[in-house]
């Protein structure tokens, strides 16, 4: 098995391409983009498509890279989330096939 980096962020479905541009550019090699249905946070509860623009949707990014492209997809990722609601998570991950990631 092999060390690699999670990450997990969760942001407002209109700011997803920009992130996953974000992810691309920092060399990362694969991602998974999912709906989010509901949430808690900042005191606030939100669900899927209870407003008729969807402006409040949100959606899940999961990737899996190296160190080096971990660090390079967060420094701009931070950037991101100063201007949309978000967040991000980065967990310790071990996988089968390296070169995939």
């Amino acid at each position: 098995m092999h060390d690699r980096k999670r990450i997990e962020l969760i942001i407002e479905r209109m700011a997803y391409k920009r992130a996953c541009r974000v992810l691309e550019t920092s060399g990362v090699t694969g991602y998974t983009v999912l709906p989010a249905l509901a949430g808690f946070g900042g005191g606030n509860r939100w669900q899927r498509d209870t407003d008729m623009s969807a402006s409040r949707d949100m959606v899940m990014i999961i990737t899996i890279a190296d160190e080096a492209r971990t660090t390079a997809a967060l420094e701009s990722l931070e950037d991101l989330l100063g201007d949309h609601i978000g967040v991000v998570s980065v967990s310790d991950v071990e996988v089968l096939r390296p070169e995939r990631f």
